[in-house]
């Protein structure tokens, strides 16, 4: 693609970057063909060749961006299904991340869309202001019919019917391997995660330990960052992330680490991407270090000497998360991981498009998030699973909204078929078969 900006632009490294990608692009529009807003809304601006074409013009005139190209850029899910599919390596996140940062600096949203935006970046990377605005959404679904703003109504519904207690495993401190010792790792405890279900943290440290990992939860971390990233809020974002590569350097400098494990995978996409987040900030290099050994808790479970299981009579419907097997291309570990189990494992059709929840999507744009939960539960729910699991939170909360089988996080089964308890979401449903515990 031909791009037209001026010396005194290409001076910005933002603008520098967003010209290689867009130099990138040749046009062929395979992107379209697995993009989910093109499918449901069949709009060439609502498919990454479009957008593209948009941010382009955007960006090269310096305007102020329109409310048109606003909103078929806020369509976009950040699902990344394009980047998987192009075949000219074209950096989609990069370009749609700039132009987020570009509009948020640029364009005054009406009033209720900026107020939606305040309380969405000031209370969900907050696991305490998360737990209490999770109660009062609780509170308020008896009258859920009596809001008229669709957004409003599914951030009530996206509660859970119970909110966990507080998991003192998310505090700062170090669990001992049961093994023989073999890895020093941190664990990422999230934000949203720490508030929706202490359950998966709790697994994750029970099943490295269990295999001889240290885990470490460093004094300091928080929120990766991504839920702010995403709605350009750029100033908010890199705070976040700096605690965090403040918090896992001092660990890396005083005992070391293996690998900073993350068991969210929108949040490891972003740690992944620390290094181009602070390129030209006096942090890079630390956070190219953190990035370097920031790994899907699949990626570090492979290396890990977890037991041969036998067969079970359990379907494990696998529901792959677009920041796993897009924004990290992790398509089989997770997978592998729980055939290695015993477990029968299927995948539902057309698995590489997104369920929705795409971090605060389905709370932003609920109605084209609910037609793609709708396509997602169909086709999941078509291999008759005894189980559904995942490995991000965002995916298992949407998913979980609409089936009446378990939604639980990949870790969870991997914990319990070695040994951990049953997870507590399963104990609640009913008729479900037992699977064979390995020794």
């Amino acid at each position: 693609m031909k791009t037209e900006f001026t010396d005194v632009q290409m001076q910005d490294p933002a603008i520098q970057r967003s010209n290689q990608i867009l130099r990138s692009c040749v046009h062929c529009g395979f992107c379209t063909a697995t993009c989910p807003t093109y499918q449901i809304l069949g709009d060439e601006l609502d498919s990454p060749r479009g957008r593209i074409y948009l941010i382009k013009e955007m960006l090269e005139t310096g305007r102020v961006p329109d409310a048109k190209t606003v909103g078929h850029i806020d369509r976009c899910l950040s699902c990344l299904a394009c980047m998987s599919t192009c075949p000219s390596g074209v950096h989609y996140m990069h370009l749609v991340d700039h132009a987020r940062n570009y509009i948020e600096e640029n364009y005054k949203r009406p009033m209720s869309e900026r107020a939606l935006r305040w309380v969405l970046a000031r209370v969900l990377p907050y696991p305490m202001r998360f737990r209490v605005a999770l109660l009062g959404a609780k509170m308020a679904r008896p009258f859920v019919r009596l809001i008229p703003d669709k957004r409003l109504r599914a951030m009530i519904a996206m509660a859970p019917k119970q909110v966990p207690p507080v998991s003192r495993n998310d505090d700062p401190q170090s669990f001992a391997p049961v093994a023989r010792k073999t890895k020093r790792v941190a664990l990422m405890t999230g934000c949203a995660q720490r508030a929706l279900d202490t359950d998966i943290n709790d697994a994750t440290i029970r099943l490295l330990t269990r295999f001889g990992c240290e885990v470490v939860v460093a004094k300091g971390q928080g929120c990766c960052g991504a839920l702010t990233h995403h709605m350009g809020k750029q100033s908010e974002s890199h705070a976040a992330a700096a605690a965090n590569i403040k918090a896992w350097i001092a660990e890396m400098d005083a005992g070391g680490l293996d690998a900073i494990v993350i068991n969210t995978s929108g949040c490891g996409t972003t740690v992944k991407d620390y290094g181009h987040m602070f390129a030209g900030d006096p942090l890079e290099a630390d956070a190219k270090r953190v990035a370097s050994i920031a790994k899907d808790v699949s990626e570090v479970l492979q290396t890990l000497d977890l037991p041969q299981g036998g067969a079970s009579k359990m379907t494990v419907a696998y529901h792959a998360a677009c920041s796993l097997q897009h924004g990290q291309q992790i398509k089989t570990a997770p997978k592998d991981l729980l055939k290695r189990a015993g477990f029968t494992v299927v995948e539902p059709k057309d698995s590489h498009l997104c369920c929705g929840s795409a971090g605060t999507y389905n709370l932003m744009q609920p109605e084209i998030s609910s037609q793609l939960k709708d396509r997602k539960v169909e086709t999941l729910m078509a291999k008759s699973p005894d189980v559904i699991a995942a490995g991000n939170i965002g995916c298992m909360m949407q998913i979980g909204s609409a089936v009446g089988v378990p939604v639980v996080h990949t870790v969870e089964l991997l914990d319990w078929a070695t040994g951990g308890p049953k997870p507590a979401k399963m104990d609640r449903a009913s008729d479900q078969p037992n699977v064979p515990i390995l020794r």
